[in-house]
């Protein structure tokens, strides 16, 4: 039995009959770009989210790039984020002329803090770009706190964790503006790129709108540079349909990721995912650190037995060629990328495949 890291299938199958006819009403409508589809699947988002906007784009690299541009940032600003993350995050700074700093992370969690993020701050800094990575973001509280105390923006880069909790509200709710992705593979995924920009500013709100369509603030008006950044009408349609069953599915994931823990708790050289205590964990990833080592000989192992597992990240941003000339110092990050492994995880896993899984792992530890 192959086991993937990922299988969308099952989702398509349990929603099969509902996408069909949301795809067949989409394609008989003839509103194909932004229109009521689109307009109907932000008011959706925005609510299950808890804000005033919800703003769809082509991707969630373009929601990182356009809420950045809306917050402002440009030549000669510096922003902070997190260097153990997908290359987007910061390679959207740079896009916008800007300088990415890099804050080491939290080596239980993988996410930043609002210390780290501090520590690289300086007097260009314009804005804070914390990455919620694998299912669960840092303490937002802390980071809007260094936020208003150096008169900062904050830009959630929710792409891993949509849907999420800190106290009473989600991710993507809790700073300026959050950006997410829905990648097939994420929490949320549809069928192709996708991508949203979430906020309670309606100034920002507006800026999104504008940036999102070539700087159009009316037909033949353009008052800003801008993109062609359009969430399709398809997508849209599509996503709708799945939206209301996402809190269902992670819990789905909670659910795997609480077996995998238990299968896994007294493996030597291994350690399972860390819960931060500020908030849930969603777990887009289900990643585990091994040590001395012995993370590719686990990994390969893995393979060769028909298990899909991947390293999230082998290497960390500010050793990049892109961005090696920073010279940033990031060690728990260094370090994290040395010993990752994201392991099979989607809601329809089963218990079988959790526990070929977790004894597969077991095996290649005691392998050596």
């Amino acid at each position: 039995m192959q086991i993937p890291i990922y299988n969308p299938k099952p989702q398509y199958e349990a929603l099969r009959g509902e996408l069909e006819q949301a795809a067949t009403g989409l394609l008989a409508s003839g509103a194909y770009v932004l229109g009521p589809h689109v307009e109907a699947f932000e008011d959706a988002v925005a609510e299950h989210l808890g804000c005033r906007h919800a703003i769809g784009v082509n991707s969630g690299t373009d929601a990182l790039l356009i809420a950045l541009a809306a917050a402002g940032v440009g030549p000669g600003d510096e922003v902070v984020t997190s260097p153990f993350t997908f290359y987007a995050s910061a390679e959207v700074i740079s896009l916008l002329g800007a300088t990415p700093r890099f804050a080491d992370i939290d080596p239980d969690t993988f996410n930043v803090t609002a210390e780290t993020l501090e520590a690289a701050c300086s007097g260009r800094t314009k804005a804070l770009l914390p990455v919620h990575i694998f299912g669960q973001g840092p303490d937002m509280a802390a980071v809007n706190d260094l936020a208003r105390r150096r008169g900062l923006h904050v830009v959630e880069d929710t792409a891993q964790a949509f849907g999420a909790r800190q106290g009473e509200r989600r991710l993507g709710a809790l700073g300026d503006l959050g950006a997410h992705s829905f990648y097939p593979t994420k929490n949320l995924g549809g069928f192709g790129d996708g991508g949203m920009i979430t906020t309670d500013d309606d100034g920002l709100a507006a800026q999104c709108r504008l940036l999102r369509l070539h700087g159009q603030e009316r037909r033949d008006h353009h008052t800003r540079i801008g993109h062609n950044s359009r969430l399709d009408a398809l997508q849209a349609a599509l996503l709708h349909v799945k939206l209301p069953h996402v809190d269902g599915w992670n819990d789905r994931r909670k659910a795997i990721a609480a077996l995998y823990d238990r299968r896994l708790a007294d493996v030597p050289g291994l350690a399972t995912p860390h819960v931060a205590p500020h908030g849930d964990h969603v777990y887009h990833q289900y990643t585990v650190r091994i040590a001395d080592g012995r993370r590719d000989a686990v990994r390969d192992a893995l393979q060769a037995a028909g298990i899909g597992c991947m390293v999230y990240y082998a290497v960390p941003l500010h050793h990049q060629p892109a961005y090696r000339h920073l010279q940033a110092c990031c060690p728990a990050a260094e370090r994290a990328c040395q010993e990752v492994l994201s392991l099979p995880m989607w809601p329809y896993m089963g218990e079988e495949r959790v526990e070929r899984v977790a004894e597969a792992v077991r095996q290649a530890l005691a392998a050596g």
